[in-house]
């Protein structure tokens, strides 16, 4: 199983509803992939499940999510769960259920970074929690592929997330704000993976689990093109969108280069998405993606070609997205 996370420090570009778009196209296109809920706020997990089912999830007598699998180690009573809770949203697409009570563990993962180093067995049980919970997930649901949804910060949760990663992909917006988070995040994976590797050799001979690689490799950008507003001209919006092949190259792949190509004509550019402001509601509505809207959902006119071409976008990612990760493991091997 390959798992890619969704990662930059800016939030508000839509990061999550492209996981949840990409994670039903996978399925789409039978693959089986499980998408993993691991920023705080679960907004994933309340776009593929009602309030009801939530409710339920999050409120029994076992809490069937990601917080609820790994408290026993977090509180000191045992390790992660043996069989952790995979949601099945449909036959190839499963789901590992976020919790607003995964805030509360930032602490404690922090702490157990550093105690890596001094080879504390329980600190490495911690800092893998996420890894070992996603790879024992993905063996029982049979899952190709593991989309990882992750805050818009550079805190101990999401370098936790990373560290389960083998991949990564940056969506943008075309503004200064996703710049600037894009500057701080190329060297932000550089940091955290070098840490990781420091600490990989420290493991105890007598620690039994399996470590992640933790290769953070990245994949490419994402740039969500949202629709020009009244206040950000459209020469605004061009402006920012020149800057992001160079920031890229600069930021992430550390390349000294201060000419790059045209955006729509960078390699690394993986795709350039409409918002599709007039489908997300009805998609809401009907709890299904926007390409996959019909008639019935109240689609008509127009909004048919849109959802058309929607899903003709998401199919051309999704192949990107696998082409490119083939690559890497060509190259690597």
């Amino acid at each position: 199983m390959k798992t890619i996370a969704f990662f930059n420090n800016k939030g508000g570009v839509g990061k999550t509803s492209l996981v949840y778009h990409l994670a039903w196209m996978f399925r789409e296109t039978d693959r089986r992939v499980m998408a993993i809920d691991l920023d705080p706020q679960a907004n994933l997990s309340g776009m593929f499940l009602d309030e009801r089912r939530l409710a339920e999830l999050w409120q029994g007598l076992e809490k069937k999510t990601i917080d609820g699998d790994i408290a026993p180690l977090f509180e000191g009573t045992g390790d992660i769960a043996s069989a952790p809770h995979v949601e099945e949203i449909d036959d190839r697409l499963g789901l590992l259920v976020g919790d607003l009570n995964l805030a509360r563990r930032e602490g404690d993962l922090s702490e157990q970074w550093s105690k890596c180093l001094d080879q504390d067995k329980r600190a490495f049980r911690v800092t893998t929690a996420f890894a070992r919970l996603i790879a024992d997930a993905g063996k029982a649901f049979q899952a190709e592929l593991a989309l990882l949804d992750v805050g818009p910060n550079l805190g101990a949760i999401n370098r936790a997330a990373l560290v389960a990663s083998d991949y990564v992909v940056i969506p943008l917006a075309p503004d200064l704000f996703s710049l600037q988070g894009l500057g701080n995040t190329g060297p932000t994976l550089r940091s955290w993976k070098g840490g990781w590797r420091d600490r990989v050799k420290r493991k105890p001979p007598e620690l039994t689990i399996t470590l992640p690689k933790g290769n953070m490799k990245p994949l490419g950008y994402i740039v969500m093109r949202h629709s020009a507003r009244l206040d950000r001209p459209v020469k605004a919006y061009l402006r920012w969108i020149e800057k992001i092949p160079v920031e890229y190259r600069t930021s992430v792949l550390q390349e000294n280069s201060l000419v790059a190509p045209a955006l729509d004509t960078d390699e690394h550019l993986l795709a350039h998405l409409k918002d599709y402001r007039s489908l997300m509601p009805m998609a809401q509505e009907a709890n299904k993606p926007m390409f996959m809207l019909k008639p019935a959902d109240g689609v008509i006119g127009a909004q048919q070609q849109a959802a058309r071409s929607c899903y003709d976008d998401f199919r051309t990612l999704s192949e990107k997205i696998i082409r490119k990760m083939n690559e890497e493991t060509s190259s690597a091997s």
